[in-house]
């Protein structure tokens, strides 16, 4: 991939990459040497700049904090296995779902020139910070925010758009067990559910601890109207192969357009898999549990790739999945993503970019 416009760089005196263990990797707590920041003031963008990594001057009144318009991304680079790159897995998607997210918060898009061009410069100069080691790789966390010291309630005038960098290893490190949320809500119908929001996300996370003190790792979403139908996991979509069926909720404005999501059906249809995208009922998916036929379960998402789901939880009961070696197309494709992401499995369909 050729980087196009080059932003001013200002670099740091001193690299922390010595101080890194990437065989003892936590997942979002170490940070790369430079972030991108760009600024939108007077009805237009400034062309970015790439700076040292570190805080931030904020007023008080920065209408984000009070009113919470701020938005952002995720997608992750990997070493090549076969020659001397960096790949970035589907950044042009992000780029896309970024600005739609933006439209719903009221937000100015982020021109292609500050966001691709600045991610890819940024990724280049810090390119030593991609561990090499297995399971690893480079999270990209694109974000904007309102930056109005201004304590009214209407959409900010000025933003702040930044890229940030952190080598991370597993999201999960386990099988994940999972509750069916049956009260609380994370989106509904007419909501920012499918908008990759800050709001969507704290108000997942006190119904999420509950689940964790009774010793689940997720919670599987229902529909905010009847709690009838699943939609999602929190932090990944979520899809059952029933029989010989891969089932999954269709993506709309309560459920979001996953980029993984989107990449596992695309290989499924490929491969002659049958695949459903319909309302999901949490009694349909019960049901097979109990009678054999629900043969995986697993979550889709940039943090966790491909998350197997290995119990169940409902209304005090908990329902054990089949064994995750017994799980054909669940192994299958993330075996294939896997490969494609670290370039020693062909790329038909020009997912990678490479720098």
């Amino acid at each position: 991939m050729e980087i196009g416009q080059a932003l001013p760089v200002e670099k740091v005196k001193q690299s922390r990459l010595p101080q890194v263990d990437f065989n003892n990797i936590p997942f979002g707590k170490i940070y790369s040497d430079h972030m991108l920041v760009a600024e939108f003031k007077n009805g237009q963008w400034d062309g970015g700049k790439i700076i040292p990594f570190g805080d931030l001057p904020l007023s008080p009144a920065t209408s984000t904090i009070h009113y919470g318009q701020s938005i952002f991304e995720g997608l992750k680079a990997y070493k090549s296995e076969t020659e001397d790159k960096v790949l970035l897995f589907r950044p042009d998607e992000n780029f896309k779902r970024f600005n739609e997210s933006a439209t719903r918060l009221c937000m100015p898009h982020v021109p292609e020139e500050v966001f691709m061009d600045g991610l890819f410069q940024l990724v280049n100069l810090d390119r030593e910070w991609v561990p090499n080691t297995p399971g690893c790789s480079l999270y990209i966390r694109p974000f904007m925010f309102a930056a109005d010291a201004y304590l009214g309630l209407k959409p900010s005038d000025s933003y702040k758009f930044l890229i940030i960098t952190s080598p991370v290893g597993d999201y999960y490190a386990e099988p994940v067990r999972v509750k069916i949320e049956r009260h609380y809500t994370r989106a509904a119908k007419g909501g920012t559910g499918y908008a990759k929001c800050a709001g969507n996300y704290a108000a997942s996370i006190y119904p999420a601890k509950l689940a964790q003190e009774k010793g689940y790792h997720q919670l599987l979403w229902t529909d905010g109207a009847k709690h009838e139908f699943i939609e999602e996991a929190g932090s990944m979509n979520v899809m059952f192969v029933i029989g010989d069926k891969l089932i999954t909720a269709p993506a709309g404005d309560s459920i979001l357009h996953g980029i993984t999501r989107k990449t596992v059906l695309t290989l499924a249809k490929e491969w002659g898999m049958e695949v459903e995208e319909r309302p999901v009922e949490v009694k349909e998916v019960l049901e097979a549990v109990k009678n054999g036929t629900l043969k995986e379960a697993f979550g889709t998402g940039t943090a966790a790739t491909i998350a197997h789901i290995i119990a169940i939880g409902d209304d005090g009961t908990d329902y054990e999945l089949p064994a995750i070696e017994t799980r054909e197309f669940s192994n299958k494709v993330l075996k294939e993503l896997t490969g494609i992401q670290r370039g020693n499995k062909e790329d038909a369909h020009n997912w990678i970019f490479k720098i």
